[in-house]
């Protein structure tokens, strides 16, 4: 059977699939799982065309890597047949332990990182293919010896945030996020052991920090988007408060699970195999039946937060740079214990609630963007920049509470 096969990327155009293993890989039921984990949580409640899924960043992450690949060796960078392949499946399973709709309800079903369960099902699937995962694994840890492979999977200038912002961009229609991903690849370069941007690729890095900046705020915590998925967050609270009170709710075998029980890393190291199936029957589809149901649930806050979800009757949610007075607080949640209904009182606090967000475009705090000028002299991007990057991090506060 050929296994190299091609596929039409609406972002990229027809892309091909390298390496046996790497289809292999696509067809695992673990990878097809992220067709139904969406890339931008409940973003499409505000941008109607954000539907791409997990699925989609992946596989265009890989082809990004592959580029990437090619244009070092190019350079002269030495990467062998089994580090390059290394590289791409790292790069495909970086996000295969995504939570349903991905950062929105990460901490929320199972306290542990994405990436830390990424990383079990790495090695559960390094068992299957007879141990063909070991560089991967060892590229996504950063513990290769070839650092700058690890940089192209995750640092501040990876395959990662080069197709996410390209791809987020395109399918919610916000051009700020549009990147010259094309150009700094082929400007990437490699010096003592780690990766660089050749100095020509200067103010095609400072676009894209601009454009990560510019769709944070713009997309990933555009405040409606915020407020959805915390209503998210907290609907999914609430039932597992339920649940570890007995109380029944239905909902999939693996969401039930996973309410019912208290998981934690140490739980999934410890029994990895059983509990990793579980995680991976857990997707979007069980979430939103669960919603469905849950509407008509006989308790007020989760009838309540799931009908509302359901119904896109969003709370309203106020944003602003330092936090809200106590006096507004307490005359707000005043006047929505007066529309409770009699005796509902203990809602108020799902019904009301404060919180802050904040994100840096980027960091100086540890592995800076670094530029490789043509007389050999390596300068961070913090100081190579003619118009200054913005290291600095932003925090908005928020109060959100229901319309009525």
């Amino acid at each position: 059977m050929n296994k190299k096969k091609i596929f039409n990327d609406p972002v990229y155009g027809f892309t091909s699939i390298p390496h046996g293993i790497i289809f292999d890989l696509i067809e695992h039921p673990y990878y097809q799982r992220l067709r139904r984990i969406s890339q931008l949580g409940l973003s499409h409640y505000v941008y109607p065309g954000a539907l791409h899924t997990r699925f989609h960043h992946c596989l265009g992450a890989m082809h990004l890597m592959t580029q990437a690949i090619e244009t070092l060796k190019s350079k002269d960078v030495e990467i062998s047949k089994k580090e390059a392949r290394g590289a791409l499946i790292a790069i495909l399973l970086h996000d295969i332990g995504h939570a349903p709709f991905s950062h929105a309800l990460e901490h929320t079903l199972v306290n542990v990182h994405h990436e830390e369960l990424s990383e079990l099902f790495m090695q559960k699937l390094n068992e299957e293919f007879k141990g063909k995962l070991d560089i991967a694994i060892q590229i996504f840890q950063n513990k290769y010896p070839k650092k700058f492979l690890h940089q192209l999977v995750s640092s501040q200038l990876d395959m990662d945030r080069m197709d996410y912002l390209n791809r987020d961009s395109f399918f919610t229609g916000v051009s700020e996020g549009v990147i010259g991903y094309d150009r700094i690849i082929k400007m990437l370069t490699v010096k003592n052991n780690e990766l660089m941007v050749e100095e020509k690729g200067i103010y095609s890095v400072e676009k894209f920090l601009i454009a990560r900046r510019l769709m944070y705020w713009q997309v990933y915590l555009h405040k409606t988007v915020l407020a959805a998925e915390q209503m998210l967050i907290r609907t999914l609270k609430r039932a597992k408060e339920l649940a570890q009170q007995g109380v029944e709710l239905e909902a999939s075998e693996g969401l039930k699970f996973f309410l019912y029980e208290n998981i934690t890393l140490k739980d999934f190291k410890k029994n990895r195999n059983v509990l990793l199936d579980k995680y991976a029957s857990l997707d979007d589809v069980d979430i939103l039946s669960a919603l469905k149901n849950w509407s008509n649930h006989n308790d007020y806050v989760l009838s309540f937060l799931s009908k509302r979800i359901i119904e896109r009757k969003l709370f309203k949610i106020k944003m602003q740079n330092e936090p809200f007075k106590s006096d507004y607080v307490k005359d707000l949640r005043h006047m929505i214990v007066n529309n409770l209904p009699k005796g509902r009182s203990e809602a108020l606090d799902y019904l009301v609630f404060e919180g802050k967000e904040s994100n840096s475009a980027y960091t100086t705090n540890k592995d800076e963007i670094k530029i490789l000028y043509k007389n050999g002299k390596v300068v961070p991007m913090s100081d190579a920049s003619d118009h200054g990057v913005q290291p600095k991090i932003i925090t908005k506060h928020y109060i959100c509470y229901p319309k009525y």
